[in-house]
């Protein structure tokens, strides 16, 4: 028996992300992708090591392995756009992002170093 998660998917979610994860050609999978996508999700939300995924999920190797793939062959993205849709619309807000905001931030670098006292203007013989 496997525990649930916050971090796991519901079973509408599901819905929508398993035609992008399931193989439709070659062999079965012999690792429930759900399962897979849940470990994936509990990751990237606690940061945990993949090595220390809780036992009640698949190998962490198999998580990892899939996760790779995924991220590499663009799966992840279609994945969280499935998913960003959804969220939106069941916010009452139009599906693709409509607005942006973009953060600039200013710091000073570094103070001038040594004493006023010391600096070349300091040094110069007053002229007259």
């Amino acid at each position: 028996m496997t525990r649930s998660y916050e971090t796991d998917l519901s079973d509408e979610q599901w819905a929508l992300v398993r035609p992008l994860v399931e193989a439709t050609r070659g062999a079965k999978a012999t690792v429930d992708r759900r399962r897979i996508v849940n470990a994936i999700l509990y990751v990237a939300r606690t940061g945990c090591q993949w090595r220390l995924l809780p036992l009640d999920f698949p190998n962490w190797s198999t998580v990892y392995s899939c996760y790779h793939r995924w991220a590499w062959n663009g799966t992840l993205d279609q994945v969280h756009a499935a998913l960003r849709t959804q969220v939106r619309s069941a916010h009452g807000k139009l599906a693709p992002p409509t607005a942006a905001i973009v953060d600039s931030q200013s710091v000073k670098s570094t103070a001038k170093g040594g004493s006023p006292a010391y600096s070349s203007a300091a040094m110069t013989a007053p002229s007259g």
